[in-house]
């Protein structure tokens, strides 16, 4: 019985694929989501998703949000997701790069706590994008 799992961004449909299994860091820790997994609702921590299919292994990055597991289905709502075999390493230093730049500009600036968070928010995903790349291979 696999699972059917959806990752959406406010812009769109990241993913959408039939798996069987998927590991999933949440506020509470890390999961690893099988089928006939007891219902749940969680936040979603920016960090990388492991996602098994037929013996093969693909990691995500995605940013903070929420995930839900219901029947066979996981719905991952996120602020951001990429599929880290789609991105080069130089591409990834450099996004770690700008946004640690940014927060710092920002801490030195009267940047609202709100605008900090955000900033705070794109480190976070910069490295869940590192941690992937680096499982991946």
């Amino acid at each position: 019985m696999p699972l059917n799992l959806e990752i959406v961004t406010p812009d769109c449909k990241v993913y959408s694929q039939v798996v069987d299994e998927v590991g999933i860091p949440t506020s509470e820790g890390r999961i690893d989501v099988l089928p006939r997994h007891v219902p749940l609702i969680a936040r979603l921590k920016a960090g990388d998703i492991m996602v098994k299919t037929n013996d093969q292994v693909e990691h995500l990055a995605v940013g903070s949000g929420f995930v839900e597991v219901f029947g066979d289905a996981i719905s991952i709502l996120t602020d951001q997701a990429i599929n880290i075999e789609d991105v080069e390493d130089s591409e990834i230093e450099e996004a770690v790069r700008r946004a640690q730049e940014a927060l710092d500009e920002g801490k030195k600036s009267d940047l609202n706590e709100a605008d900090i968070n955000r900033l705070e928010a794109q480190i976070r995903y910069a490295h869940a994008q590192q941690v992937a790349r680096g499982k991946h291979r």
